[in-house]
């Protein structure tokens, strides 16, 4: 999956969407479920870091370690011509849908929050379908992103009566999610012409200083500390999902359909509730099961061959 190489191809004419056979689509599940700790991870860390701040290092331990391996894998990370102006875009993207998933989710409440920025398959399936070769939406891949999305509402839904909510956070956490999918689109569209690790240390150095600039601006005189439990906190968001997860996903969309990878990803609140368990103790229920069925069957009926 990863290209060793002291030269890089040249940028390629077309969009290569290639069918995901069981390896990828069994990395692509490990991805999803390693992401579902994300969630436990930055619960754990908010205790000593504000938000933006621990966005912040998350993505710097992020940087060191794809800068780290792009150059262990003799990647040039040099800027082509005509670069810079769309990675800056890919950039604005991830950061607006940080500022919209933050902001909305402040003002309802997280199981809410969690349902609506979820629905970013659908957002990735309908810009893949106009932007895209071969990727165009059919009966089963529509019917299977409806499938796992009804897993993921049925798993949260008994806490959907829990605090208050808010109209405007409902909506501005559904633009996160359009943000999220448009960004899996726009990722799939640059790395046909840029290299992966390249696109990522740029696309990661340029998100620090606006996570920075949030921190100074909402986040002044909040206090932070390191403890055991937040820095093993950075190290997973930062190590293991800003890392390893960003560097594999990335690879993968070089390659394969963003549509029909992208639903899997449907697994990752439920991995969530997992992680949440062992971490949190939070209570596994029959809601998790049921909804764990319902995703198994979308992921078939996404990824089943014609």
């Amino acid at each position: 999956m990863h290209r060793n190489e002291t030269t890089e191809t040249p940028p390629k004419p077309n969009v290569i969407s290639e069918e995901p056979h069981g390896k990828i689509i069994a990395l692509s599940l490990l991805l999803a479920f390693l992401w579902g700790g994300n969630s436990p991870a930055i619960k754990v860390g908010l205790d000593d870091f504000p938000p933006m701040a621990l966005a912040f290092f998350r993505f710097v331990i992020g940087l060191a370690i794809v800068s780290v391996w792009s150059l262990y894998r003799h990647v040039s990370l040099g800027l082509r011509r005509g670069e810079f102006s769309r990675l800056l875009l890919l950039t604005a993207i991830f950061i607006l849908q940080i500022i919209c998933l933050n902001i909305g989710t402040k003002f309802t409440t997280a199981s809410r929050s969690t349902i609506f920025v979820n629905v970013y398959p659908f957002f990735t399936a309908l810009f893949a379908h106009f932007w895209i070769p071969g990727e165009r939406l059919s009966i089963p891949k529509t019917l299977g992103i409806i499938v796992a999305f009804s897993g993921v509402f049925i798993t949260v839904a008994p806490n959907l009566g829990e605090g208050e909510t808010s109209l405007l956070g409902d909506i501005l956490v559904l633009i996160s999610g359009c943000f999220l999918g448009l960004r899996v689109v726009v990722t799939k569209l640059l790395v046909q012409a840029i290299h992966p690790y390249r696109l990522l240390v740029w696309y990661l150095s340029l998100s620090l200083p606006g996570y920075a600039a949030m921190n100074l601006i909402w986040e002044r005189g909040e206090p932070m500390q390191l403890t055991l439990s937040s820095a093993a906190a950075l190290l997973y968001q930062g190590g293991v999902i800003a890392g390893y997860c960003f560097l594999a996903w990335t690879s993968i969309l070089e390659r394969y359909s963003a549509s029909k990878l992208v639903v899997l990803f449907f697994a990752t609140p439920l991995s969530g509730v997992f992680f949440s368990y062992l971490v949190l103790g939070d209570e596994l229920t029959f809601h998790l099961l049921v909804g764990a069925i319902l995703v198994a069957a979308g992921i078939y009926l996404v990824n089943m061959r014609r």
